[in-house]
């Protein structure tokens, strides 16, 4: 990757978070975490790599808050965690398999095992907090 890509990318970027702040791009947009779906959900939280899902939807206002934090963080802690995002109303089975009624609900796995979760607009500091207990 040259110097012509990286300002190309930069290009991009540039445009994608205008966009998001219009309201034109969807939530679906990552940076650093992947989208799972009830159908590759337990290979996910399968790793020994600590794993955080956010369970969250379209229409709810506090996941939206979080969104860009939970981003952020996923930059920040790149290699230590890894994180996924899941759309509640697109997979209805993971979140009611554990019993997740509130969103938006943070939950990290290692091995298959919920070892944490925490629930609502919990800001960064909230967020990060949960995240540090799990890495090292």
């Amino acid at each position: 990757m040259g110097a012509e890509d990286d300002a190309e990318l930069q290009k991009i970027m540039q445009k994608k978070m205008f966009e998001m702040q219009r309201g034109d791009v969807k939530m679906e947009t990552h940076q650093g975490s992947i989208t799972v779906s009830d159908a590759d959900f337990q290979r996910v939280i399968a790793s020994s790599t600590p794993t955080i899902v956010d369970f969250w939807a379209e229409w709810c206002g506090p996941c939206r808050v979080m969104h860009p934090i939970f981003e952020r963080l996923a930059g920040k802690y790149a290699g230590k965690m890894a994180f996924a995002r899941m759309n509640v109303d697109e997979n209805p089975k993971a979140p009611s398999g554990l019993g997740i009624f509130s969103i938006p609900t943070f939950v990290i796995f290692r091995d298959g095992k919920v070892i944490d979760s925490v629930v609502g607009a919990v800001g960064e500091a909230g967020l990060e907090k949960a995240i540090k207990k799990h890495v090292s």
